[in-house]
Parts: C-alpha cells; sequence; structure tokens
C-alpha cells in the first residue's frame, strides 16, 4: 500500500491532519467510498471461496471457526446456527420470491441461479469488503437453507445474521406471513 493511500485511510478513520478530518465520511460533499479509490477496489473484496453450492454431502458449507458466517445446518454450533427460510407455497414461487427480495437488497448482486439455488455477492458500504451470501432449496422439508459469510477478518459484528433475517423478514412479508 503506498504511502498517499495509507494516509488517505488514516485521515478517513479519524486522523487530524488531512482535508478529510472536518468530516471523515465526505470527500468535497460526495460521500467516500474508500474502496473507490483507485487501486483499493479490490484491496477488501477477498477471493470467492471454492467452497460455494451444494457440497457432495447435498448440504451448503460448514462455517469456520471465525465468528463471522450463520448456516442453516443442523449440525451448526450455536454460535453459528440459523433456521432456515420457510415456505408454503410452491418451490418454485418461494425461489423467486427469495430473488426477488435479494434484488432489493443494497450493494447486492446475484452471481448465479438456479431453479433449487441462489448465490448472491454484498459489498459493505464504506470498505467494500464482500460476504457470500447462499440459498439452496430443500424442496422435500419446504424450506430454503441459507448460509451468510464474510470472506475476510474475523469478527462481522453481527452483519450476516442480520442480513440472514432482514431477508426472512422481508420474504416473510412478500407472502404474507
Amino acid at each position: 500500500m503506498t504511502l498517499a493511500v495509507m494516509l488517505l485511510v488514516s485521515a478517513w478513520l479519524g486522523g487530524s491532519s488531512s482535508a478529510l478530518a472536518a468530516s471523515p465520511h465526505t470527500v468535497s460533499g460526495s460521500p467516500m467510498y474508500i474502496a473507490a479509490i483507485p487501486g483499493l477496489s479490490g484491496l477488501f473484496a477477498g477471493t470467492r471461496p471454492d467452497t460455494l453450492g451444494v457440497q457432495d454431502d447435498g448440504r451448503l458449507a460448514a462455517c469456520p471457526s471465525s465468528p463471522n458466517c450463520v448456516v442453516s445446518r443442523e449440525d451448526a454450533d450455536a454460535e453459528h446456527a440459523i433456521a432456515p427460510l420457510t415456505y408454503s407455497s410452491d418451490a418454485a414461487t418461494a425461489m423467486a420470491r427469495l430473488k426477488q427480495v435479494l434484488q432489493g437488497q443494497p450493494r447486492t448482486d446475484i452471481i448465479t441461479e438456479r431453479e433449487d439455488y441462489l448465490y448472491a455477492e454484498a459489498r459493505s458500504r464504506l470498505m467494500g469488503f464482500v460476504d457470500d451470501v447462499e440459498f439452496y432449496l430443500d424442496a422435500p422439508n419446504s424450506v430454503i437453507q441459507v448460509r451468510s459469510a464474510s470472506r475476510l477478518g474475523q469478527s462481522d459484528l453481527g452483519v450476516n445474521r442480520d442480513r440472514i433475517e432482514t431477508i426472512r423478514a422481508q420474504f416473510n412479508d412478500l407472502a404474507g406471513t
């Protein structure tokens, strides 16, 4: 990282010797997105994991030991466990409703879409950190299994859990439940 970039990041994080100090979240009156600075766009994105998708055991991948992941696997520990999405409509309608919810999420792009699987990347607003968000249709049980995990760092301050709960609420609202 160059010295200029380090100074800019330092100023943005609260340094006082820069023009950014007066308003650390704006530059010339515009919102500052650190990931939009040339050369930094991929710095906080990380690399797409090779464990995405339905695994050989027919489930989404388990979470790593770090606390920045939630998954609806029955074998998940309490820190990582989250309930799957439930539906009472037909499976195709449930997946269409989920897609509609995901398309309304800020800074979220659907990357892979199949009849029984959706994968999206969600970016944080300021730093551009990427979280991998997966949904797998478990039609025999009328649920959609979920997994949301940060690519980088240790803690996510509950962002992945909050994301899934927000999606759940919107998914249920669209169903009228």
